[in-house]
């Protein structure tokens, strides 16, 4: 079962993971956390280009080039040999990340966008994508507290704004695939929704 959480920033993804990871191991489940972009060895390369605060000139058809490159990466040696195998895959940002960030943040045309990502993840689509909903101005105060505030972070916040109503567009149209978790809440309610969450769908596995 592949599981992916979305989100804008601040929502609380890369917090929460861990401790999905040990509540479903001990459940009985194999689970494989990554996340996006990264989780290989040239992801990771590629993740510190995109995130350096140095790169202010990066277009932005190059940073959506970067994303898939290192998202193909990561569906071929990782997410796909995992599933394989039967394990959940539990990916901190997939695809659908492109397409709130760069299309609806960027503006770019998302038919042209769906098409590159779908050639990047080879149609691998997630079983369950769950978003950690959150206003834009709490998410980007919470970010700015931490140590990793990169290049996408610091873009403006009507570009944010753009990419949370992204993000509520996505779930309109899939709604089969997507739930939808408040994350303004404190962190072991939203930890506890998440586990509910997960464990309704993985318990049709």
């Amino acid at each position: 079962m592949f599981i992916t959480l979305e989100g804008p920033e601040g929502a609380g993804k890369t917090s929460h993971i861990p401790a999905l990871v040990q509540f479903l191991r001990e459940s009985g489940y194999t689970v494989f956390p990554t996340r996006e972009p990264g989780g290989t060895s040239i992801g990771e390369q590629i993740r510190d280009v995109l995130g350096n605060l140095k790169n202010t000139e990066m277009n932005p058809r190059t940073e959506i080039l970067l994303f898939q490159a290192a998202r193909a990466q990561i569906v071929e040696e990782v997410i796909r040999p995992r599933l394989a195998l039967g394990e959940i895959v539990l990916c901190d940002r997939y695809a659908d990340s492109t397409i709130a960030y760069q299309g609806y943040g960027h503006r770019i045309d998302l038919v042209e966008l769906r098409r590159v990502v779908t050639f990047a993840t080879g149609g691998l689509t997630p079983d369950l994508t769950i978003l950690l909903d959150l206003d834009v101005e709490i998410g980007l105060q919470r970010k700015s507290k931490q140590q990793e505030w990169n290049r996408l972070d610091a873009y403006t916040v009507d570009f944010h704004r753009r990419v949370r109503v992204g993000y509520l567009e996505l779930v309109t149209q899939e709604p089969q695939r997507w739930r939808v978790v408040d994350a303004s809440r404190p962190w072991d309610v939203v930890q506890q929704s998440l586990r509910q969450e997960i464990t309704k769908s993985a318990g049709h596995i």
